[in-house]
């Protein structure tokens, strides 16, 4: 899952929000027993990212790139495009 949030803040405010907000979500995350890498690249350039291994020790399968994306959100695909 890919979510992308735009942002109406300045380059600085972005830079000083974006640590924030990567430790209240991770936060939340940590509890799950889910793999998961949060990233957040911000629009002057900046990377903050996390991540964390599954604690049950599964094998996660990734679908294939036509099977990631529902008709239900075609007004999104080029918003949601595999990385």
């Amino acid at each position: 899952m890919e979510i992308r949030f735009i942002s109406s803040l300045t380059d600085e405010d972005e830079n000083l929000f974006a640590p924030a907000l990567l430790k209240a979500v991770v936060t939340l995350l940590d509890q799950l027993p889910i793999a998961y890498t949060m990233r957040i690249e911000t629009t002057g350039s900046q990377v903050f990212q996390h991540t964390h291994p599954s604690t049950r020790g599964e094998v996660v399968s990734e679908p294939a790139a036509q099977n990631r994306r529902s008709s239900a959100f075609a007004p999104f695909a080029d918003v949601a495009r595999p990385v």
